[in-house]
């Protein structure tokens, strides 16, 4: 990700984000408790700007880990493979806080692919945001991932604002974003229809961590953490050339990963609901 680097969870008491049945992207409480999908309502539902408010900050508090850890790893080490491996734990650790946190107002998106997979299943009958939600989250994870790009510089005394030269424009990178943004949406929407939503926050940052290492683009799997990092141009950012690609590759991504949702989970039924063989 990252971030990410990125998912509505049920009624929680994380996420990145983030989206589908009656209750984690990228959001959780006590895992006793239930948990609900992105979008699903909680028992008391926050208002629509207490939701944006917390998709904007829990965005920006991601792209600042993501960033202000890059930024940190390259000042201690000069080995790339140490680098990579202090600033995808800072991540871990971070995203699930924050979905944690998060979770119980807004779900914990933080992910525009994620709030799109979740408007998209309520649409088709599932839980999921209304459009109206979908229309207030992403302009506020956008938003809250530019701040935290340029919070993270501030804090290490870089320039606040300096377009990022890392192209990643590369084929077989843009290849690992399919990849990792449509087993995030697996995951979150899988785990939502296992009525599992409450191992989010743990289950969708490791997620995250383990995809830095596997997938050839390091799994940035966020739209908006995405055009945050451009904003840097340190460890973590991406070339303002290579965004478009990148989002472009995460939204197929998410495509696909909701098609594996069906395909596995069947549509719009828990794994409860689904016919036992027989004995």
């Amino acid at each position: 990700m990252t971030a990410v680097e990125a998912t509505e969870y049920d009624r929680a008491g994380e996420a990145a984000t983030p989206a589908a049945e009656p209750q984690q992207a990228s959001g959780a409480t006590p895992a006793a408790e239930p948990q609900q999908a992105p979008g699903a309502t909680p028992p008391q539902t926050p208002p629509l700007i207490a939701k944006a408010a917390a998709e904007l900050v829990g965005t920006a508090a991601l792209v600042a880990v993501v960033v202000g850890s890059g930024i940190q790893a390259t000042g201690l080490t000069k080995d790339v493979g140490l680098q990579l491996l202090a600033n995808s734990t800072a991540t871990v650790f971070g995203l699930g806080v924050l979905i944690l946190l998060f979770g119980p107002v807004s779900g914990a998106h933080f992910n525009p692919a994620v709030t799109l997979a979740g408007w998209f299943t309520a649409r088709r009958g599932g839980a999921g945001v209304t459009l109206r939600e979908a229309a207030a989250y992403i302009p506020a994870q956008i938003a809250g991932a530019v701040a935290g790009a340029v919070l993270a510089d501030a804090m290490f005394g870089e320039p606040l604002v300096k377009w990022s030269t890392h192209d990643r424009s590369a084929g077989h990178l843009l290849l690992g974003e399919v990849v990792a943004t449509a087993g995030l949406v697996l995951l979150i929407f899988g785990l939502a229809r296992t009525d599992r939503l409450r191992f989010a926050p743990v289950a969708v940052a490791s997620y995250i961590g383990a995809a830095y290492w596997f997938t050839s683009s390091t799994s940035f799997a966020n739209p908006a953490v995405t055009v945050g990092r451009a904003f840097t141009d340190t460890f973590a950012g991406v070339a303002p050339s290579s965004v478009a690609p990148f989002i472009g590759m995460q939204l197929v991504g998410a495509a696909v990963g909701l098609a594996l949702v069906s395909a596995i989970f069947g549509p719009g039924r828990t794994v409860q609901e689904q016919p036992r063989p027989a004995s």
